[in-house]
């Protein structure tokens, strides 16, 4: 019997099996992965990922929010190969150009006076060096940050962070708080005990892991007001939320609130790892003092960075992301609608959730997320999961995904909550 193509062309892969067994006895306990029964990824293409079989997977996570110009895509990886080929590394202490021209594109696409910035490799650098610089400024050592927000994994940020699964430390710092997000007169209880104690309120305009949770409208606006009140520094997290997640380049312009210290990375290098904050030329000014970065904004993540914002651009992800957004929405509300163990969606463009709850009380259910997680992962579907209490189901597919995409992931959703419904088993 001949061999098939895939057998032909493919490399041998070491199979799920056996990397558990490495993962078990080489990684930090921590490392957590999706699924039972996870499949290896080794290949990627637009919005389809592929196993070490060669079955393919629609991707609705992006690698939480990393690949909105979809995978391997030619446009980005082919100058990005050249600039490997040319100069692959130097830093920020030598002069080269795509740093300073990616810094001229993120002051031209940030909104207000957003003009200067610093770049670094992770999100978490990024979380940090924006409240070091809100500090500075303000002479001031406390932060505010919100419950169910996610801002990294290094010490100051897991500290602003408010979800309790991702805060690791024994140890807590004195000077940050939290307060409730959405609820302007919790934030002003705060700010009123501490007074001039709080150099900045950090905050996503949209909470991505803390389960999609978009505030009331007015509610950044309120924030604005009560900076500017106190003297204190505004920062916007939108590292999930950028780079046209929710139709716009950044979450904040739904609301139009101009943060004083705006920070991104995922989806800024595609896949790179490359991340910012940026500030606007009154703050930047306290950042004086002689600073470097090794990896930050070197020449291939920048170089990456800008062939990703020229893809946006010429393909109008933002408009996409709006149309197949809605699109997913509206079916998403339908099965809120005929389903009790699933609650109103949430979310703009195509940064949706879906809560699941229990039918008796409402309350979370992760159980019953985790198995209609593990449903799609069998039609083909890898999709996440987000929030406190781990419930809601979460789409954020590559901001390339077209109709028919949508109405593939739209049918395998319907058909594993059928599967999941007592009185309509299919």
């Amino acid at each position: 019997m001949k061999s098939s193509m895939l057998e032909i062309n493919s490399p041998v892969h070491t199979g799920p099996e056996k990397l558990l067994a490495i993962k078990k006895r080489a990684l930090m306990p921590c490392v957590y992965h999706f699924y039972k029964d996870p499949p290896q990824i080794v290949s990627g293409s637009g919005c389809m990922l592929t196993d070490h079989t060669g079955r393919e997977y629609l991707d609705c996570y992006s690698g939480v929010s990393v690949m909105n110009a979809g995978h391997c895509n030619p446009a980005i990886i082919e100058p990005t190969i050249d600039q490997i080929r040319t100069l692959q590394h130097t830093t920020t202490i030598y002069l080269t150009e795509p740093i300073l021209r990616l810094a001229e594109r993120l002051a031209q696409l940030t909104p207000g006076g957003l003009c200067r910035s610093f770049f670094c490799a992770s999100g978490s650098e990024a979380t940090e060096g924006a409240m070091a610089l809100a500090t500075r400024h303000t002479q001031r050592p406390g932060i505010i940050g919100f419950d169910n927000a996610l801002h990294g994994r290094t010490r100051w940020a897991m500290n602003a962070t408010g979800l309790d699964m991702w805060r690791g430390d024994s140890f807590p710092l004195p000077d940050v708080h939290h307060a409730r997000f959405g609820e302007i007169d919790n934030l002003k209880k705060f700010v009123n005990e501490h007074p001039g104690e709080i150099a900045a309120i950090i905050v996503e305009p949209i909470q991505g892991n803390g389960g999609i949770i978009v505030p009331p409208y007015e509610f950044l606006s309120q924030v604005r007001v009560l900076c500017d009140e106190h003297g204190i520094m505004l920062i916007f997290d939108e590292i999930q939320s950028g780079f046209n997640r929710t139709g716009r380049w950044f979450a904040c312009e739904h609301f139009g609130v101009v943060p004083d210290i705006m920070y991104v990375s995922k989806a800024l290098g595609n896949g790179f790892p490359i991340a910012g904050f940026i500030a606007t030329e009154n703050v930047a000014q306290s950042h004086n003092t002689p600073g470097a970065s090794t990896y930050g904004g070197n020449p291939v993540c920048a170089t990456a960075a800008l062939a990703t914002l020229d893809y946006h651009e010429s393909n109008d992800l933002g408009a996409n992301a709006i149309a197949r957004g809605q699109q997913l929405r509206r079916a998403l509300d339908g099965f809120a609608e005929r389903f009790d163990w699933i609650a109103t969606p949430r979310g703009l463009g195509l940064m949706l959730g879906l809560p699941i709850i229990e039918s008796k009380d409402q309350s979370p259910d992760p159980t019953q997320c985790d198995a209609l997680l593990e449903a799609l992962k069998d039609r083909g579907v890898l999709a996440g999961k987000t929030g406190a209490g781990r419930n809601v189901l979460t789409f954020m597919p590559p901001l390339i995904i077209d109709e028919p995409q949508i109405s593939t992931l739209i049918n395998a959703i319907e058909e594993s909550i059928l599967q999941l419904t007592p009185s309509n088993p299919i």
